[in-house]
């Protein structure tokens, strides 16, 4: 099986790449939706989301990635750390822009950056605490012809914080937390609640 995906890959490399990260990507906000607690799937969002991950997101990262091999081939330390800081230093930026922006064009919303503007760079401060490790496996450890698979698996958490914060969310690791752990948040508040105030001197 494993060989026979290798194989295909191979084969097919920038189908193969970018149908697995589109997959992956949109994935990532249905598991959103789901851990939102919704009664029903928004499967308008998750179409606008996967059009993105289709349109822009697999693509880039398919030739970005052979660009930088091009430019910076192998695997040394100093080759990957070239390669990681010209990734978090234009894709980064790059990627997400994209995803806000094109998110509220295909919303309709009369300001397609106003998201951008409130979001970016908390969303990109907190990427800072997650890309940097798995693009360093990545140039590393794993193929060309396999990376932006990789990165699409990445991706599928990546893209669940990223739905998070554009629906309601402002791209901080903080309100993540919040959301994935509201019962913490609400027992804290009980105990607040619950605890005697002191009495008057």
């Amino acid at each position: 099986m494993r060989r026979a995906f290798l194989r295909h890959v191979r084969r097919f490399p920038w189908v193969s790449n970018v149908t697995l990260y589109g997959c992956l990507f949109a994935g990532g906000d249905l598991v959103h939706q789901r851990w939102s607690r919704r009664e029903n799937v928004d499967w308008t969002h998750t179409r606008n989301v996967a059009l993105i991950a289709f349109g822009f997101h697999g693509n880039f990262s398919f030739f970005w990635m052979r660009l930088l091999e091009r430019k910076f081939p192998g695997n040394s330390y100093r080759v990957v750390l070239k390669k990681l800081l010209l990734d978090q230093a234009v894709a980064a930026p790059l990627a997400n822009t994209v995803f806000y922006t094109g998110l509220s064009f295909l919303e309709g919303k009369e300001d397609i950056t106003a998201d951008w503007r409130k979001k970016f760079l908390n969303t990109y401060k907190t990427g800072l605490m997650f890309w940097p490790f798995m693009q360093f496996l990545n140039f590393a450890l794993v193929p060309l012809y396999v990376r932006t698979t990789f990165t699409g698996c990445c991706a599928f958490v990546w893209a669940i914080f990223l739905c998070f914060s554009q629906q309601s969310g402002d791209g901080t690791v903080g309100a993540a937390l919040e959301w994935m752990f509201p019962m913490r948040r609400d027992e804290a508040e009980t105990d607040k609640l619950e605890s005697p105030e002191p009495a008057d001197a």
